[in-house]
This record gives structure tokens, sequence and C-alpha cells, in this order.
């Protein structure tokens, strides 16, 4: 069984040139809801590719980002390369290398689902100051909104390999209130991006719960999507959207 850690270890290309990044409306709702500041420090945990600790970092923020998989965390570094205060730790949800009350915000963009909760809860309880925030962030992927989006969800659940299993969908809202011990914050940003087929064939191919190259269904996997491609573009592309939501709240 392949770790959490390590599921997107050889899907990284795939990961930073196809999926989707995340509105710049967060920052505004940050500032807004939880007093963000251009000084507020923050630890971006599972930070990955670096997509939204970049929001953070054009806001002028110091960003750490606390990434334990090696391939990821190095294209988030090449990624970020430019900003300078942005400071890249190997290090979990559960153990974030940080020292005590050295944050205001943790934020977790796509990571969540993999986090021990209870672990990871004491964890961001350590590291932030009093009065600190978490703010939790998918961009979630709409599966019925459109007949393209349905079928597309058929065809993840045709070929997952372990799709039902780490579906970030799983992390309801009763699974918040009890992390947050409260309700959250929430507040949802609309999301698409438009695909031609090669760039779908490679927004499929960063999903951890789909087979590789050399895998059993690979080939008929791409031959699906491809007639689920030409039966459903429009113009040469498809659409997916999303619903950007995030939580916010404290563990303290």
């Amino acid at each position: 069984m392949v770790l959490p850690t390590e599921r997107f270890s050889s899907r990284v290309e795939n990961y930073v040139r196809y999926r989707p990044h995340y509105p710049a409306g967060i920052v505004a709702l940050l500032e807004t809801e939880c007093g963000l500041t251009r000084e507020s420090v923050i630890a971006d945990v599972g930070s990955g590719t670096g997509f939204l600790a970049e929001l953070f970092l054009r806001n002028g923020n110091s960003v750490f980002g606390i990434e334990p998989n090696r391939e990821m965390r190095e294209a988030g570094e090449r990624l970020l390369a430019t900003y300078a205060p942005f400071t890249s730790l190997a290090g979990t949800a559960e153990a974030t290398t940080l020292p005590d009350q050295s944050v205001e915000f943790v934020i977790a963009g796509q990571g969540f689902h993999w986090f021990d909760r209870e672990r990871s809860r004491a964890e961001f309880a350590r590291i932030l100051r009093p009065g600190g925030w978490v703010v939790l962030v998918w961009n979630d992927r709409r599966t019925d909104s459109t007949p393209f989006l349905a079928a597309y969800e058929q065809l993840l659940c045709d070929f997952g390999t372990d799709y039902d299993q780490v579906d970030h969908k799983r992390i309801d809202e009763a699974v918040l209130r009890e992390f947050f011990r409260a309700e959250p914050g929430k507040k949802t940003f609309p999301n698409q991006q438009h695909f031609d087929l090669p760039s779908l064939t490679g927004r499929l191919l960063s999903s951890s719960y789909v087979p590789e190259a050399g895998q059993p269904q690979y080939q008929e996997m791409l031959a699906a999507l491809k007639s689920l491609f030409e039966a459903h573009q429009q113009d040469g592309h498809v659409t997916f959207e999303y619903d950007t939501v995030t939580f916010y709240g404290r563990v303290d």
C-alpha cells in the first residue's frame, strides 16, 4: 500500500501543470473574518507544489511550507523561488517541526483529508499563537452539474484504484465540526478549468487514485477518456467546474 505522503511522487509534473489554483478571494475573506494582515505568519501544511502558499506570498505574508513528499516539496520550492519570505520544511501535519506559538494561521489546501485529525489538531494548537486560525481549503470538483462532469465522475468510479477511500468528499461538515469543536466559518468561491484532450489526460493522471502507465486498465482508461472527451467537447474543449470551499476556525 502506498503511503499518503508518497502517493503523488510520480505525478508531480501533471499536478503542477493541470491542477487548479485557488481564488484570490480567499485572502480577502481572511482579512475580513480572521484579521489577516500582511504581517501575519502562515504555516501552509501539506503545501505540495505551492499553489495556496503563493496567494499569501503575493499578499506579502511570510509562509512556512510544510510538505513531507520530497518531489512535491521540490516542485513548490521551484515555483516559489522568487519569494524571499518562503521557507520550505520537510514535515507533516502531525509533526511540522515549527516552534511553539510561531504562526498566526495554519492553512491546508487539498490536504486535510490525508491528516490524522486528532494528532494534527494538537500540533496546530501547539504552533499557533493565541487567537490563531486554522483554514482548510478544497477545490471541490462538481460531479453532476453538467453531462460531461457526470460522465467523468463515472469514469473515476470505473477505473479508480481506491477512489472511494481517498476522495476528500468523505470530509463532511460533521467531521469539521468535530475537528474545530464548533461550527467553522465557511465561504465558497466558483472556480473553473478548461481542457483540450492532452491537458484533460494530464489532469486525470494527476490523481493519485487512477492507474499509471504499465498498470492494469491504464490503456482502457485512456481510451474511455478519449471517447468521453469526443462526446462532450465543444470547440475542442471541456470544462471542469469547482466550488472552492474554505472553512476557518480556531482549535485552542
